[in-house]
């Protein structure tokens, strides 16, 4: 689809948070540098809330290389630690999204396919109007510069080149490189989450 295509048209926001799309994300591998899920544990019971996924057990596995490893949200006493969803890292494990590209000297990321979907409907449209959802939601958390109306064509063609890297899932996507290490995920977080 082009990008004449693709603009025009009414995008509602229907509330839906940032954790509702933190079911499933896409990270780089930190043994193989292939693309690898983090996943919440499928042997869990049915999800009540969307403000779970910030604190369920999670899964990192990679088809290419058979890496596995556990998340487990931290305790103190009887509370658990959930973590703060947002920017260009996985919130979970530290390891960079696979779907992140520069896009106008920012960097503009996606946890899954649904999540890029919302950003490109929401870019996309000249006619944007809010729901009777929450004030919070993952679209009214969209930077500036990603709303800007000037900007669509810009993040138009970062959110086809985020398709185009999701297909192959064997290139590293070339804005994940230069933090090949998990990072702490308190130190990922400068800015407020999209």
């Amino acid at each position: 689809m082009s990008g004449t295509e693709r603009t025009g048209g009414r995008h509602l926001d229907g509330g839906r948070p940032l954790t509702a799309y933190a079911d499933l994300l896409y990270v780089v591998c930190p043994r193989c540098g292939c693309r690898a899920t983090v996943m919440t544990r499928p042997d869990l019971p049915e999800l009540r809330y969307y403000a779970e996924l910030r604190f369920r057990p999670r899964r990192l596995t990679c088809g290419d290389c058979a890496l596995t490893r556990e998340w487990t949200a931290e305790r103190r006493g009887n509370a658990l630690i959930g973590v703060r969803l947002g920017g260009p890292d996985d919130p979970f494990f530290g390891l960079p999204l696979w779907l992140q590209t520069p896009c106008r000297g920012e960097v503009l990321w996606a946890y899954n396919e649904r999540h890029l979907d919302a950003v490109e409907a929401h870019v996309a449209a000249t006619l944007r109007e809010r729901g009777s959802g929450p004030a919070m939601s993952m679209v009214a958390c969209l930077p500036a510069w990603v709303k800007a109306a000037g900007n669509r064509d810009d993040v138009l063609r970062a959110v086809e080149r985020l398709r185009a890297q999701h297909a192959d899932p064997h290139h590293r996507p070339s804005a994940a490189y230069g933090h090949e290490t998990p990072r702490r995920t308190a130190d990922l977080y400068v800015g407020p989450p999209y």
